[in-house]
């Protein structure tokens, strides 16, 4: 029998593999990782004076009335359907298709007429609508 004692073996850590797992696991997760930047800008827009910015000839005026009635910068259609307002649209459009169709349709008009507007002005090729309102004050406080 042996007694006498054994020299003991350190036990001893294989590191390498180790290391090859996690370099594996850091490249996935780096190819996987979408990189989003977030930026903000801080702009301080120029002031300017309204009424002095606006391009008045490239602007075409529609009014719609309560009962459906349509005027092109202040003249009457004569015809309710889209050809007629496209036609009048056409020729009351001085600056072409860059002009700027601004509608002015009363609170009580029905939905339809200011959609027949907007089809005319896709059927004259004019591409940039938009609507006008007034604010609470001038309307009288109703």
């Amino acid at each position: 029998m042996n007694f006498r004692p054994r020299p003991k073996e350190e036990p001893e850590i294989n590191l390498i593999p180790f290391i090859d797992v996690l370099l594996v696991i850091l490249i996935f997760l780096m190819l996987s990782t979408t990189y989003s930047k977030f930026t903000e800008l801080h702009l301080r827009l120029p002031v300017a004076d309204v009424e002095a910015q606006r391009d008045y000839p490239k602007e075409v005026l529609v009014a719609v009335s309560a009962d459906g009635n349509f005027s092109v910068n202040k003249v009457p259609v004569l015809g309710r359907n889209v050809a007629d307002l496209a036609d009048a649209l056409t020729a009351g459009a001085k600056a072409g298709s860059e002009s700027v169709v601004i509608i002015y349709a009363d609170a009580t008009a029905r939905h339809q007429s200011v959609i027949t507007v907007m089809e005319a002005a896709k059927r004259a090729g004019l591409s940039q609508i938009t609507f006008a309102t007034q604010s609470s004050s001038a309307a009288g406080g109703n």
